[in-house]
Formats: C-alpha cells, sequence, structure tokens
C-alpha cells in the first residue's frame, strides 16, 4: 500500500512538475505602427518677412496708376469743401457753402490744351483784357501745386494770352516783398501760381480779389505720385483757405466764375 500511495505520490510530483516547468509560449510580435513624420519648415529671416510683407502691401500710386482717369466736375469741389468742413461746422453752415451750378464754367474733358481750355471759357479775352487798368489785381487766376507746374501752364497758353501780362505768384526763388512791389507798379491780366502764396497776397492786402473774373484750378493734373492738386493735405487746406477770403462771396453774386482744367 506505501508503494501504490509513493508510487502515486511520485507521480503526482511529476505531473505538478511537468506543469511548472511546461515552456511558457512567447508573446506574438505586435505590428510596429508607423511614426508620424514632421517637416520643419526654414526659418525665415527678418528680411524675407519685409519683403514679403512689402509685396503684399499695394501703395496708392499703384492703385491710382490702374484706375481709369476721370475729369473733374463742380460736384466734386462741392463734395470735397463740405467733406473738410463736415467737422467744425453745423449742417446749416454746410448748406451755405453750396455754390450755385451758374458760377461753374465748363470743366475740361481731358481733351483740352491749357490754352484751347481757356479761350473756350472765355472767349472775349482780348476785350477784356484791354478794358482791365487796375493795379493790385488780376482778371484771372490760375491756381496749381507747384512752382514747377506754374511755370509748364505759363508756357503752355502762349496761344492764349497774347500781350497780357502774366505774373508768377509762387513762393520759390521769389520774394512776396517783390511780388507785392510789381503788383503796385503795374497792370497785371493774368496770375498763376500756388494757393498759399495767393493766399498771402490776398491777406497783405497786395491782391484784390474783387476784379477778378475767373478762377481756374489746374485740377486734373498729377505729379509724381499721381496726386491732383486736391490730393495734397497742405495744398487742399490753402485751396479752402483761400475760398473762404471772398472767393466764395464773389461766385454767389456771380461776378466770378470758376473753371477745372
Amino acid at each position: 500500500m506505501r508503494e501504490t500511495s509513493d508510487g502515486e505520490e511520485e507521480g503526482g510530483d511529476a505531473a505538478m512538475m511537468q506543469q511548472e516547468t511546461a515552456p511558457v509560449p512567447a508573446p506574438s510580435r505586435k505590428t510596429k505602427q508607423p511614426k508620424e513624420c514632421f517637416l520643419i519648415q526654414p526659418k525665415e529671416t527678418k528680411g524675407e518677412a519685409t519683403k514679403t510683407r512689402r509685396r503684399k502691401k499695394k501703395k496708392i500710386t499703384d492703385v491710382l496708376a490702374k484706375s481709369e482717369r476721370k475729369p473733374g466736375t463742380p460736384e466734386d469741389l462741392q463734395k470735397l469743401m463740405k467733406d473738410y468742413y463736415s467737422s467744425n461746422r453745423s449742417v446749416i453752415e454746410l448748406e451755405e457753402l453750396n455754390l450755385p451750378d451758374s458760377c461753374f464754367l465748363k470743366a475740361n474733358d481731358l481733351t483740352h490744351s491749357l490754352s484751347s481750355y481757356l479761350k473756350e471759357i472765355c472767349p472775349k479775352w482780348a476785350k477784356l483784357r484791354k478794358n482791365h487798368s487796375e493795379k493790385k489785381s488780376v482778371l484771372m487766376l490760375i491756381i496749381c501745386s507747384s512752382a514747377i507746374r506754374a511755370l509748364e501752364l505759363i508756357r503752355s497758353m502762349t496761344a492764349f494770352k497774347g500781350d497780357s501780362k502774366v505774373m508768377k505768384l509762387f513762393a520759390k526763388h521769389i520774394k512776396i516783398q517783390e511780388q507785392v512791389k510789381l503788383l503796385e507798379k503795374r497792370v497785371v491780366h493774368l496770375g498763376v501760381g500756388t494757393p498759399g502764396r495767393i493766399k498771402e497776397l490776398v491777406k497783405q492786402g497786395a491782391l484784390n480779389l474783387n476784379p477778378l473774373k475767373f478762377l481756374v484750378f489746374d485740377w486734373n493734373w498729377r505729379d509724381q505720385k499721381l496726386r491732383r492738386l486736391v490730393d495734397i493735405p497742405e495744398i487742399r487746406k490753402e485751396v479752402f483757405e483761400l475760398l473762404e477770403m471772398g472767393v466764395l462771396s464773389l461766385c454767389k453774386s456771380e461776378s466770378l466764375k470758376l473753371g477745372l482744367f
């Protein structure tokens, strides 16, 4: 019986040993997941960033160069006046700035030279200038943005002016005292210049606007930056200040006509 039981015990121990020493199955290899790849962009230098910004930013000159040129109209002047004074004038005061249509001459349609335009708006110029004998005054004022432009306009009006006395009314290389003396001594028919100098001569009493019959703005011409006369802030300011120095009242009384060249 011992043997039998011992045999059973030995058999049981052997079975247990087999279970304990049985090889453990190797874990199955898991498939590797693909790793994500990120491409690193090279850092943009400050110079390159600036160039990119410059390329994207549109200049006003580029916009104006591509835009279609349109001739100025009396409505353009009226609107600019309202926009300029809207911040410091009441509604009633803004309405008083409105000028009657009758005070405006035919505007340049961009087909005219200065001489042909002046001949159209003032066909009786020869007779008008012969009857003018008052000093410290002019019959016609042409307002432009610079001295260089004024000289160009004077050269281009040869066919119109004839024997008329023309005076340069700008500040570059000409002292205001010289202009005051000339206006006191001579009879001048035509004045061409900048609004700032003309305004100063009026302020000093050297230029009387009452005999003035025609006031022409060099409206459609553009400088190298494609700016018109009224697109330059300091010039625009001087233009409107000059208009308030008796020009608007003369227009309303219909003794003065306005033209946009």
